[in-house]
């Protein structure tokens, strides 16, 4: 399955500075068994009513909570909340 993390950030805040340090991040789950890739990737527009950045994991269904579990996605939370506005959380079948 393909698992989405879909975030707008505060305002101010430069997406671009923030991708290679957060696919570094995400890069630490491919080592949990089921997970195969992980790619994170910035909104090539420009616009208030877009979100800026989209997390894109490839993964088993078996996997997601071992992801859930995992130091990487703790540390996400942890060290990137306060630059969250909203985030969206989608899951497909692909």
């Amino acid at each position: 399955m393909k698992h989405y993390i879909i975030v707008k950030l505060v305002e101010g805040t430069d997406r671009n500075a923030l991708i290679g340090p957060v696919q570094e991040l995400f890069n630490g789950v491919l080592s949990i068994p089921g997970i195969h890739d992980v790619r994170v990737k910035p909104c090539c527009i420009d616009r208030s009513n877009r979100y800026d950045i989209m997390i894109e994991i490839t993964m088993e269904k078996e996997a997601l909570d071992a992801y859930d579990a995992s130091e990487p996605h703790h540390e996400w939370k942890k060290n990137y909340a306060a630059l969250i506005e909203k985030k969206t959380i989608f899951d497909s079948e692909d």
